[in-house]
């Protein structure tokens, strides 16, 4: 018995000293310690050339930099202004139905891509009952996710 009550003791503390770390990390996390710790510096991407050498985009400050890295050196190969992003308003594309003469992967392809545009337009090709919308929407936190996976994989996609 006393064995039990010393694993409830334990376990409390536990949970007491998890949730004392859990808000302290919120409370760092946000406020104005928060806003004053944003990156200055953003990796755009990188991409290795050799095993020990690979160019590397950065934002850093309104400008972005093309840097060339090795293991002895790092090199500035190109600077600029960061490009403006660009924001179209267009219309969904419509895609056609794959013609009943096409066979095999082909004709799969076309499936899928029919498929796609139905998920645009708002219909569920899977016949699952519901797109993936709101804040979870496509996650793999999301429920229709999950259903639609599974829906897949018993259609043997």
């Amino acid at each position: 018995m006393e064995s039990v009550f010393l694993a409830l003791r334990v376990l409390l503390s536990l949970a007491a000293v998890l949730g004392a770390l859990w808000m302290l990390q919120r409370r760092l996390t946000k406020g104005p310690r928060a806003a004053r710790a944003t990156k200055l510096v953003s990796v755009v991407t990188r991409q290795v050339i050799a095993p020990k050498a690979s160019v590397v985009v950065l934002d850093v400050d309104g400008k972005r930099f093309l840097l060339g890295v090795t293991e002895q050196s790092v090199t500035v190969l190109n600077t600029s202004e960061l490009p403006t992003p660009i924001v179209a308003e267009t219309e969904p594309v419509r895609l056609t139905a794959v013609p009943q003469a096409a066979t095999g992967s082909a004709a799969a392809f076309g499936r899928a891509l029919a498929d796609a545009d139905g998920a645009a337009l708002g219909r569920d090709p899977l016949g699952t009952g519901v797109l993936a919308t709101g804040a979870l929407g496509g996650s793999i936190l999301s429920p229709t996710t999950w259903k639609r996976a599974a829906s897949a994989l018993r259609k043997g996609r």
